[in-house]
């Protein structure tokens, strides 16, 4: 079952564009996951209802460390793109290896694309919003949970 969620970015562009067809939205969002928390969940599940399907992206292990640092990600690209896609509201994840998820905007074209509060859509990458705004994409900034993040849960670890 949740082999079945993993999706290439070519094969996403196919599911958009039956989504389409149907009057349906493709939603989008990416990011490390590194140690899944309950604002993940939150944040992923406000993201589920913004569409009919969910697409997760996971930054593959060395576009982590890049953005990061050394010592991140914690976990493995493949054990956290299994853990999102073990969630009820994930319906599809893939992996992308690049530090921008710009490439993949491009190809998958999504309808809604979504991201945590500690965004702004100013903030964003600017050839990411270019791709998406060539897309159509609506862009939707999503609240934080306040306290809950991977670096204040590594944080209180290392204590």
């Amino acid at each position: 079952m949740i082999a079945a969620k993993f999706k290439t970015a070519g094969e996403l562009a196919v599911l958009r564009s039956k989504l389409d067809a149907r009057g349906q939205r493709l939603v989008f969002t990416n990011g490390c996951f590194d140690l899944l928390h309950v604002g993940h969940v939150r944040y992923l599940q406000a993201a589920r209802a913004l569409g009919e399907a969910l697409v997760v992206a996971i930054n593959g292990d060395d576009s982590v460390r890049a953005l990061k640092g050394e010592g991140r990600p914690v976990n493995g690209e493949l054990d956290r793109a299994e853990v999102a896609a073990a969630l009820a509201c994930v319906d599809f994840v893939t992996i992308f290896q690049a530090v921008r998820v710009t490439e993949l905007h491009q190809t998958v074209k999504p309808h809604v694309y979504a991201k945590g509060g500690d965004y702004t859509v100013a903030s964003l990458d600017p050839g990411e919003r270019a791709a998406l705004e060539a897309a159509g994409a609506r862009i939707e900034i999503l609240p934080l949970v306040p306290g809950k993040s991977t670096t204040a849960t590594l944080k209180r670890c290392a204590a």
